[in-house]
């Protein structure tokens, strides 16, 4: 059964790639090293766009899947994991929420159908079968960005976005290393799938660009938060007002309320 739903989970990680046409560009190289601007930062390249893009949408469905997994989660190992998915990603978003006003990145307000689909799973299980699943799924994506995040690392000339990768390569291995103490992990597949992705289309894995002017998502840290998100205080540049989208629809700390795990007006929105 997790061959099934995670089958596709590879592509959570290029999800992104698609989304420069979507803004606009409709002649995008296929190289992802193409600079598209030159900022006080360094260069910006495709690839540097579609990182944070990419973090953005994984925050909106993982975040969601943590407060799931509060409500349904049968294992303590999966309970803590739950709350590092929360904890993690809030910060991680509050990050892209800064980054993206100053480099000029248009990010998403709903993660891709097949993240959502990924939800829709987990909402769907019951008992064992949730821990099971839930650690898959989660050590299947997270293992396929992990990659990711070192290539844009060790390749971006832009420190805005190098700020970005460290914070994820931290969030994600911390993520990466409670799915496995589960103990639900079933390797052999969760690795097969890692090295032979399905190729699906670009709709079902290129999160929606949200409509112009529609007040970005927050993902509210919880109240015992222990991640934080990269400090800009000393960034000159810095839009003011956009740091902390003050005011801005959120989704609520709810935990252990399953009607709250997507976007609130936003059907089977995974965050």
């Amino acid at each position: 059964m997790g061959t099934i739903f995670v089958g596709g989970a590879l592509t959570l990680t290029l999800s992104a790639l698609a989304y420069p046409s979507m803004l606009g560009l409709d002649n995008v190289s296929n190289s992802g090293d193409r600079i598209i601007a030159n900022t006080q930062w360094g260069p910006l390249t495709e690839s540097d766009r579609a990182f944070v893009v990419a973090v953005r949408a994984a925050g909106l469905w993982e975040y969601p899947v943590g407060q799931i997994g509060l409500q349904k989660g049968q294992s303590k190992a999966v309970l803590i994991a739950s709350q590092h998915l929360i904890d993690g990603h809030a910060a991680l978003d509050e990050s892209c929420r800064k980054l993206a006003p100053m480099l000029n990145i248009t990010i998403p307000n709903v993660a891709s159908p097949q993240q959502e689909g990924f939800v829709n799973t987990l909402k769907a299980d019951q008992g064992k079968q949730f821990d099971v699943d839930f650690a898959n799924i989660l050590r299947m994506t997270h293992g396929s960005i992990f990659n990711t995040i070192a290539k844009v690392r060790s390749t971006t000339k832009n420190t805005l976005i190098r700020s970005l990768a460290d914070q994820a390569n931290n969030t994600v291995l911390d993520h990466i290393t409670v799915m496995e103490k589960t103990g639900l992990v079933d390797f052999d597949t969760t690795l097969f799938t890692q090295t032979t992705p399905p190729k699906l289309p670009k709709a079902d894995t290129t999160p929606p660009v949200p409509p112009a002017g529609q007040p970005l998502i927050v993902l509210t840290p919880p109240p015992n938060a222990t991640s934080t998100p990269i400090d800009l205080s000393g960034v000159n540049g810095q839009i003011p007002g956009q740091a902390d989208n003050g005011g801005q629809a959120g989704i609520g700390g709810q935990a252990g309320t399953g009607g709250q795990a997507g976007t609130g007006g936003q059907a089977n929105n995974g965050g």
